[in-house]
């Protein structure tokens, strides 16, 4: 597996006006997501807001090269997705959620559109990439999904990179998790082996209040017409037992099927995608005939329906691309071949 190096770029001020986007035939297509929740105009200082929007289209840059070069949509997935990872501001990799023990514990799984071969782990503490550990179980193992020490020597002896715990470590995040566990009344564990100082680190985030699902997530169409999605994270920030979200089960949170015509990653409460089987679902609307748009649209309303929120993205087979979710915004982007790269935030943007 290859670590791909994210461009340097500056702000953005873009914006996302119809959410579907329609591709000339033969051409590739990509779209990102870093998560959904309350993200509101004012909720984000200037600063923050061209943080972000720098982060996605840096993110976009890198999957566009890769298919560009005639990369295939996994390769792309897989590229992006390790971009986000390293970047500090959203909730996977190196930016991930604490666990109510005080441990970062990482989710992905990555799917194969053309042959519906998947792959997924959960619970891994030292893999940098777990989006690589995903594409490793799938090309590399007879099974799809691997948890937690087992997940962790099978990396391990792939040759994917591993680091100390603490190298996930961001201060806004634990002090996220402490003010979390304070008000609900539950023991604040030691400061992990390895962690800065108090104070140490210094970088643009959003308060410590905001509210929001930081998943990563990658859709992709090569030039071949191959689907691929890929989705990361750290999971619900505080979690206790052992959980895991909708992130790395095949046909809730990830899913691609060209014979379905579409590729899906999601972005929410967990526990709801997994019980409405969100991704698959979408899939099996636009099989029916939806666009991908209409399709995503449905399916965050039934989620809604049983008290989920979130959102997703769905790429289409023609390179459609649909952003659907129940929330004030979501970190997002698409690009096209030959089209210029777009990202936005809330979800009243319009061009």
């Amino acid at each position: 597996m290859k670590t791909w190096l994210a461009a340097v770029a500056t702000a953005l001020t873009v914006s996302l006006a119809s959410p579907v986007l329609a591709q000339d035939g033969g051409g590739w297509s990509l779209a990102i997501h870093g998560g959904a929740g309350v993200i509101e105009r004012g909720s984000l200082t200037p600063e923050q807001d061209a943080a972000y929007r720098a982060a996605l289209d840096s993110a976009l840059q890198v999957g566009a090269e890769v298919l560009d070069n005639g990369g295939s949509a996994l390769d792309a997935v897989e590229a992006v997705i390790q971009v986000l990872e390293d970047d500090p501001l959203f909730n996977a990799g190196r930016g991930a959620v604490f666990t109510a023990d005080g441990r970062i514990e990482h989710d992905a799984a990555i799917m194969d559109g053309t042959t519906l071969d998947a792959g997924a782990v959960a619970g891994l503490t030292r893999t940098r990439h777990p989006i690589s550990a995903a594409r490793a179980v799938m090309e590399d193992s007879p099974h799809v999904f691997l948890i937690g020490q087992g997940a962790e020597t099978f990396a391990r002896s792939q040759g994917l990179e591993e680091v100390e715990p603490a190298y996930f470590f961001t201060e806004r995040r634990w002090r996220g998790l402490v003010r979390q566990l304070e008000r609900d009344g539950l023991p604040v564990p030691a400061r992990p082996e390895g962690a800065p100082p108090e104070g140490a680190m210094a970088a643009v985030a959003p308060p410590l209040d905001e509210r929001k699902f930081g998943t990563v997530g990658v859709v992709a169409l090569d030039r071949e017409g191959r689907l691929a999605a890929g989705t990361s994270t750290g999971g619900m920030s505080g979690k206790r037992w052992g959980r895991v979200g909708d992130v790395p089960v095949i046909g809730a949170g990830t899913y691609a099927s060209n014979a379905d015509g579409c590729a899906v990653s999601a972005t929410g409460s967990g526990e709801y995608f997994i019980r409405a089987t969100v991704a698959r679902d979408i899939c099996h609307r636009t099989a029916s005939g939806a666009d991908v748009q209409t399709a995503g649209e449905a399916e965050i309303a039934d989620v809604g329906a049983i008290g989920g929120d979130g959102g997703v993205i769905v790429m289409g087979i023609d390179g459609s691309v649909g952003f659907a979710m129940n929330t004030s915004g979501m970190y997002r982007g698409r690009v096209g071949e030959g089209e210029d790269r777009r990202v936005a935030i809330y979800a009243d943007e319009e061009d």
